[in-house]
């Protein structure tokens, strides 16, 4: 009991005295303290700033050097602090300086001072080009001063903004890139700890659309706060429990300050709009084509080392945006040092002090060529999320939708945009374009410079068009147009006046079809490697607005130049140069009204064909619109992508595809001045290319291609075009997967058009697109060149896999068919052989001007090449009828990509095959990338030094072709 009581003894007088004591001081200092906080915001220390100067002043920004009095000759680090934080972020502290570790460890630190924009002239009114260009003013700056090249790092939106600093400068004067907790991939997951289910899109849509809404410092503070809200309240707990004691605050005062307050600074209106705009609605850090000043851009034109730190625990900025940077940069060498902190502690706090700056001044060093490199750092460990492109989204929807009349897809439509699951955004996209096919009619006000229009008062702010690294603004291009039209009346031109279009592909070109548009008039879309004279004569064409390189060519017409006059002609052959009008001075008729075309108006004429074959193709504004929109709807196309136009403006699918889809779908086109495969990925990842489009076998050469370091982990997720040999479609593919091709037809009469939505039968054209005109496969006899009626006097149609010719519904030809399958139906026949399959699914087999007319009868030759180039080892294939007399020799000729045995040709046809194979080193093809037959079939059947030919026996083998072989084949 004695120790039990012992236990409860009360305290000593002596001991009463000294608690009270403590305590009375401890409250004493607590009042003090908290006086202290109240009327100067905080405890006031001894601790001062690094010493630093001002190296250089601009506008937007100050250059400070960190301990000048020792210069010396070390390596020199730039660090960029992100938009809401000061430059004290890498001098919070003595304890937790980044610049004074630096220092200490040998190197030369500098920082830029981007201020405090609320408080400077002009400030709020900054963007992300004016950051970026301040930091290459200040790279050029220190290797003036230095003479060195720069380490270039930055924090968070800093780290993006020397992401971009670099592709702007493609890495010249960086020696090395060094980010922390920077994204590169913004589509990897939502950033600042947004929760996944979350939409992102409206409250990026609502804040990108108010450029003059700048968040103050504290907005973005208290917003970072609730992102981390336990530790930031735990970090108040402990400092209100810890006010007695001001030796234990002293040394974490300042940092608390910069923290709680003193650190945070406006985010201008503009440069927040930009960023929300390019980087995290269309993710342009990862895809590229982003715009500096007016000048594109793309993180794949990095070629410096780059080194990310990454926190594992980093809500803000998650790993997986921040390991983007290894498929951003595919030509970089790129390291990671991954720390188990978070956001700020990358950077800030004593974990960074004593770990994250030693280990940059480490990598500097090693870089340098001193030491090892530290074993914090190794190779990038990718998170690739797979690409968020749409297409599955369009496919799926356009599968939903089936072939009936948009009149009647659109409650299949809204049925199935409700029954699929995560298809909001596409959803919100696709369904009205679809609902204004459904609307148009021949008098409905519809036309190229209509939908131009539309999307420019809605962005007027947006990138329209990309062109040789140019960015080009929807507003700015409307002033362009808005001068060409006014050229134009100053010329005469009116409403439905044909006037040819004689360019290649450039800013003037788009510029004069949209002003043709505008007026009314129709837009000839004269071929350069055409028959001009022809063209003109078939396009009613008197007067011709072509561009420098092309003027020369014109002759029985008056020619008008646009585009560049310093390049081109002398003015004396020329009737006017439209770039010399004073345009402004020019009267704009009362006749004249934006954009009168309507839908069953004529807007372009456009040619197929060569030589005396050439053809002249009607298009109306509704058949444009029709075609603009199904591109549009079936690749899913949105302002978050980028379509590259390779093909010249004068080609059918540039004009009503490419061009046509990426209008309707608001998205920015690229136009190539010329297609190289050589160059292809420098300018797809530069321009933030997403949809590609392509004619018959232009990316060949991009298939065949030696790989390409832009081809890695590219942002390409469609090939859109006609014409594809289904062999190339396959290897295509394969080597740029996860990137698709889209197959369209479209028949030169009438307004029928389907697409592959699938793509899971490569070579099919797929079904008809919603709005489109129905088509029907009927019996056709090849060799008399009709149609074969049933006994009912109507025209049988043909049953699956059965070769028939194509008929679209309606009456827009000069003369079409009526009475085909009922009584006053009205078809037009597309001269074009097809098969449906079992499915539902098209496959064109050829044209019916080239048949071969054989002795066992009439083969659509398009069987034959698709056949043979199936042959593993083909690389292009072509089939042809060499003429013998009454009959056609059935001949085919192919190019290698490996070698091909007679008995591999032999096993592709078991049945009836070729007469004669030939294996060329090349085959002809037109300038849109279309193979031709027509010097093979005047050659006939080659010499004997003709190259390599094989022959088919009477027994159905493929033999080496002999002297005597070529006897019997020229007899048959």
């Amino acid at each position: 009991m004695a120790g039990v009581t012992s236990l409860f003894k009360a305290p000593a007088p002596k001991d009463l005295a000294r608690f009270g004591t403590r305590l009375a001081r401890g409250l004493t200092a607590t009042a003090q303290n908290v006086l202290e906080v109240a009327r100067f915001g905080g405890l006031r220390t001894d601790e001062q700033a690094s010493p630093h100067e001002i190296a250089a002043e601009q506008r937007v920004y100050r250059l400070r050097r960190y301990f000048p009095e020792a210069m010396g000759d070390r390596p020199v680090v730039l660090l960029v602090p992100p938009l809401m934080l000061t430059a004290e972020i890498y001098d919070i502290a003595p304890t937790a300086s980044a610049v004074g570790v630096l220092h200490d460890l040998g190197v030369d630190p500098w920082v830029v001072d981007f201020g405090h924009p609320e408080d400077e002239p002009g400030g709020l009114q900054r963007d992300i080009s004016d950051h970026v260009l301040a930091i290459s003013d200040a790279i050029d700056r220190i290797q003036e001063i230095t003479g060195r090249d720069v380490h270039l790092g930055g924090y968070s939106q800093g780290g993006m903004f020397a992401y971009q600093t670099a592709a702007y400068r493609r890495s010249q004067g960086i020696e090395s890139l060094i980010t922390f907790g920077s994204p590169a991939d913004l589509d990897a997951a939502n950033p600042f700890g947004v929760p996944t289910w979350v939409p992102r899109q409206p409250f990026v849509d609502l804040l990108g659309s108010l450029p003059d809404l700048s968040i103050p410092g504290w907005v973005t503070r208290v917003g970072f706060q609730v992102l981390s809200p336990t530790k930031s309240v735990r970090n108040r707990l402990e400092f209100l429990l810890q006010l007695h004691d001001r030796e234990i605050l002293a040394p974490r005062e300042r940092q608390r300050r910069f923290m709680q307050g003193e650190g945070w600074v406006a985010w201008p209106g503009p440069a927040l709009a930009e960023f929300l705009r390019q980087f995290v609605a269309h993710n342009r850090m990862l895809r590229g084509g982003f715009v500096i000043g007016d000048r594109l851009s793309s993180l794949a034109d990095i070629t410096c080392p780059v080194l990310a730190f990454v926190g594992e625990v980093d809500e803000i900025a998650p790993t997986a945006m921040v390991r983007g940077i290894v498929r951003a940069a595919p030509r970089a060498e790129v390291y990671e040092a991954a720390q188990r902190t978070g956001h700020f502690g990358l950077v800030a706090g004593s974990h960074a002090a004593g770990t994250t700056w030693p280990i940059v001044a480490s990598w500097v060093h090693w870089r340098s060529g001193e030491g090892m490199i530290p074993k914090e750092i190794g190779p990038v460990r990718d998170e690739e999320q797979g690409m968020r492109g749409k297409v599955g989204y369009g496919l799926e929807l356009a599968v939903q939708v089936g072939t009936g009349a948009v009149r009647s897809a659109a409650g299949t439509l809204a049925t199935a945009v409700h029954a699929l699951v995560g298809l909001g955004e596409e959803a919100a996209e696709l369904l009205p374009r679809l609902r204004r096919l459904e609307r148009i009619e021949p008098d409905t006000r519809m036309s190229f410079g209509l939908l131009l229009d539309e999307q420019a008062r809605k962005r007027p702010d947006e990138v329209l068009f990309l062109y040789e690294d140019r960015a080009h603004t929807r507003i700015a291009a409307e002033r362009r147009i808005d001068a060409v039209v006014r050229g134009l009346l100053s010329l005469g031109v009116r409403q439905g006046e044909h006037v040819g279009v004689l360019m290649a592909n450039r800013p003037s070109a788009l510029a004069l079809v949209a002003a043709l548009s505008r007026l009314g008039a129709v837009a000839v879309m004269l071929r350069p490697g055409g028959d001009l004279a022809l063209e003109m004569a078939l396009g009613q064409v008197r007067r011709v607005v072509a561009d420098p390189e092309h003027a020369g060519l014109v002759d029985g017409a008056e020619v008008f130049l646009l585009g560049g006059a310093e390049r081109g002609l002398d003015d004396t052959e020329i009737a006017a140069d439209l770039d010399k009008l004073e345009t402004d001075l020019v009267e704009v008729p009362g006749w004249y009204r934006p954009n009168p075309g309507r839908a069953g108006d004529l807007a372009f004429i456009l040619f197929g064909g060569d030589g005396k074959d050439t053809k002249a193709t009607r298009v109306t504004n509704r058949r444009w619109a029709l075609s603009a929109f199904g591109t549009a709807s079936s690749a899913a196309l949105s302002p978050a992508d980028t379509v590259y136009s390779l093909a010249p403006i004068s080609h059918p699918s540039t004009l009503l595809m490419s061009i046509g889809g990426a209008i309707a779908g608001g998205a920015r086109i690229a136009l190539a001045s010329g297609y190289d495969p050589a160059t292809f990925w420098d300018e797809a990842r530069r321009y933030g290319v997403t949809v590609a489009s392509y004619t018959w076998t232009l990316l060949h050469g991009l298939v065949e291609a030696p790989p390409h370091p832009g081809e890695r982990h590219h942002s390409v997720r469609l090939f859109i075009g006609s014409g594809m040999p289904r062999g190339l479609w396959r290897r295509l593919e394969t080597r740029l997967a996860p990137a698709r091709v889209l197959e369209f037809y479209a028949a030169t009469s009438g307004e029928a058009i389907m697409v592959n939505l699938t793509g899971k039968k490569q070579g099919a054209v797929g079904r008809p697109l919603p709005g489109s005109a129905p088509v029907r496969i009927a019996r056709y006899d090849v060799e008399r060149q009709e149609l074969v009626s049933g006994s009912d006097g109507f025209v049988a149609e043909c049953g699956p896999d059965e070769t028939g010719l194509l008929l679209a519904a309606g009456d827009s030809s000069p003369d079409p068919l009526r009475g085909v399958f009922e009584p006053g139906d009205s078809w037009i026949a597309t001269g074009d052989l097809f098969q449906r399959d079992a499915d539902g699914d098209h496959w064109m087999v050829g044209r019916t001007a080239e048949v071969a007319r054989t002795a066992a009868g009439p083969i659509p030759c398009g069987l034959i090449r698709d056949t043979i180039g199936d042959v593993p080892g083909v690389d292009l294939a072509v089939a042809y009828g060499i003429p013998t007399g009454r009959h056609d020799l059935l001949a085919a000729a192919v190019t290698l990509r490996a070698p091909v045995a007679a008995a591999d040709f032999t096993a592709a046809f078991p049945q009836a095959g070729p007469d004669l194979i030939r294996i060329v080193d090349e085959i002809a093809a037109n300038p849109y990338a279309r193979l031709l037959t027509a010097g093979l079939r005047a050659e006939g059947v080659p010499e004997e030094n003709g190259g390599i030919a094989y022959y088919r026996d009477v027994a159905g083998e493929y033999r080496p072709l002999t002297d005597a072989a070529r006897e019997i084949l020229r007899a048959r």
